[in-house]
């Protein structure tokens, strides 16, 4: 029953969109991406590509956890424009680090590195292409 449910609400939020014109102003602003990215020599598939994700991430949802990771690891490297040594340092929560065995802080510092890595690639995807489109 609650996976009829889901596609309920699936379906409200699918007709929400279409009364919002959310596709028509997503279709604006894709080709408007890919009429700058052209005047700036940049490729339009990667564009185009760019949008794709922020679409799926918005229909999708990003749980908060990882967007607040994501915003941090963001500020990070909008401050240091560069990727820092001690990156793991710095995002790690130092309390429940300590708090752990030898091999729990391995295991935690494997994720916390693989989490670091997923956002520093889509740090560079979204920079790169927000840049090329003077956002």
């Amino acid at each position: 029953m609650s996976n009829v449910k889901s596609i309920k609400s699936a379906a409200k939020e699918a007709k929400l969109r279409l009364k919002n014109r959310f596709w028509e102003d997503y279709k604006k602003e894709v080709d408007s991406g890919v009429k700058t990215a052209e005047e700036e020599g940049i490729s339009s598939s990667g564009v185009k590509k760019y949008f794709r994700n922020l679409v799926i991430k918005n229909l999708m949802g990003v749980s908060e956890e990882e967007e607040k990771f994501y915003i941090k690891v963001r500020d990070m490297l909008d401050v240091e424009k560069s990727l820092p040594n001690d990156a793991l340092d710095k995002l790690m929560d130092k309390n429940e680090f300590n708090s752990l065995s030898y091999e729990a802080r391995e295991r935690y510092l494997f994720k916390l590195a693989e989490k670091y890595l997923k956002a520093v690639d889509r740090y560079k995807k979204e920079r790169g292409i927000e840049l090329a489109l003077g956002r």
